[in-house]
């Protein structure tokens, strides 16, 4: 049966060239240009010895053969500061995804989509305006970290950071999201440490308790955005399904299980939900948790009419918060201008794209 290479485990991948008579040393070879140096064009790779050559020119590329997770680039749209790259990644059945490279003091961090369009509808984010068109599969969430190790290791630069807050909601697609991410954190690949990756979700509490019981450790962030069941329903349809109440429940037992800190997103909107009232209803819904808290000015989309808070409003905002106990940061914004920050991911080509990658 055919298969995706790029989603095999380091033992499927071997298991696989061993079934077909090669020795565990072949799949080892073929597993560190996939996944360690994140080769594109395996015949680029002069070291393989010939029985491995062999059944790679018998067995992938071919008609009903095994098939590569390696993504076009439909566009690649820098930000004015040169910190922010977006890719608009093609998929093999011609759907889009769009994928962020970011860079910090020290550090380079990517934004990463697991899903094309996205279910949960969340009135202020482009991507749940555009709906759902599919989950993405394993290899195809891989490649999106491949490509931004690539694209930094020619600038000798490295991928130390994975955020999954790009177009989709992870827990939606959970098991092909944590074979992914066992993947990628895997030492003898890519080697990004759980610690590095974060996972976002809107509030899927089953997947969140999945989380807590399977002890999973990567880090977790809940977009909150409201903090009365109407209040938060308004801006997260999924709140009608799994009501705030039920959402802080199952923050307090992942917290109980894993013994690990939550970070909860605050989009702060203008005379929507940035008043010092709401910051002290925040203190109030986390008190116990172990909890942070992370503002965000709205990006503004087009399908939102909503206004980003101001500064001021941003910093009593997060004093009122830091004040009961709970540490809260206004989070820094990155590739605005190209509409590569949180909740403007639409899988559009925008403005200034490289003519090289169009």
């Amino acid at each position: 049966m055919p298969m995706y290479l790029h989603e095999l485990s380091y033992d499927e991948l071997i298991a696989l060239l061993v079934q077909d008579g090669l020795r565990p040393a072949h799949g080892i070879t073929l597993w560190s240009a996939l996944q360690h140096r994140a080769v594109t064009e395996l015949s680029t790779c002069t070291h393989f010895l010939p029985p491995l050559r062999r059944w790679l020119d018998s067995h992938v590329g071919t008609k009903d053969g095994h098939t590569l997770d390696v993504l076009s680039v439909a566009a690649h749209v820098p930000s004015e500061d040169g910190l922010t790259q977006k890719f608009l990644l093609r998929l093999h059945d011609g759907q889009e995804i769009e994928t962020v490279v970011m860079g910090y003091k020290g550090r380079h961090t990517a934004c990463i989509s697991t899903q094309a369009g996205c279910a949960m509808g969340c009135v202020f984010c482009a991507t749940g305006q555009m709906g759902f068109v599919r989950h993405l599969r394993p290899g195809e969430i891989v490649a999106q970290v491949q490509h931004a190790r690539r694209i930094l290791a020619e600038r000798g630069e490295r991928l130390r950071n994975l955020v999954l807050m790009g177009m989709g909601e992870p827990l939606h697609n959970y098991d092909s999201v944590m074979k992914a991410m066992d993947l990628i954190s895997d030492t003898r690949g890519a080697n990004i440490g759980p610690s590095k990756i974060s996972i976002s979700t809107v509030g899927v509490v089953p997947g969140i308790l999945r989380l807590a019981e399977e002890e999973r450790p990567y880090n977790l962030a809940v977009s909150l955005h409201g903090s009365t069941e109407a209040e938060r329903a308004a801006l997260i349809p999924a709140n009608q399904r799994w009501p705030l109440a039920d959402l802080i429940a199952a923050c307090r037992t992942y917290n109980d299980k894993t013994g690990r800190r939550i970070f909860f997103a605050w989009t702060l909107i203008a005379g929507v939900n940035d008043t010092p009232e709401h910051a002290r209803r925040v203190a109030t819904l986390l008190q116990g948790l172990d909890a942070h808290v992370n503002l965000i000015p709205l990006n503004e989309t087009a399908g939102y009419l909503g206004r980003e808070g101001t500064e001021s409003a941003a910093e009593v905002f997060s004093g009122i918060v830091q004040a009961s106990g709970i540490p809260c940061t206004i989070r820094q914004r990155r590739g605005i201008d190209v509409a590569a920050g949180c909740g403007q991911l639409r899988a559009e080509k925008k403005r200034r794209v490289s003519a090289a990658a169009a």
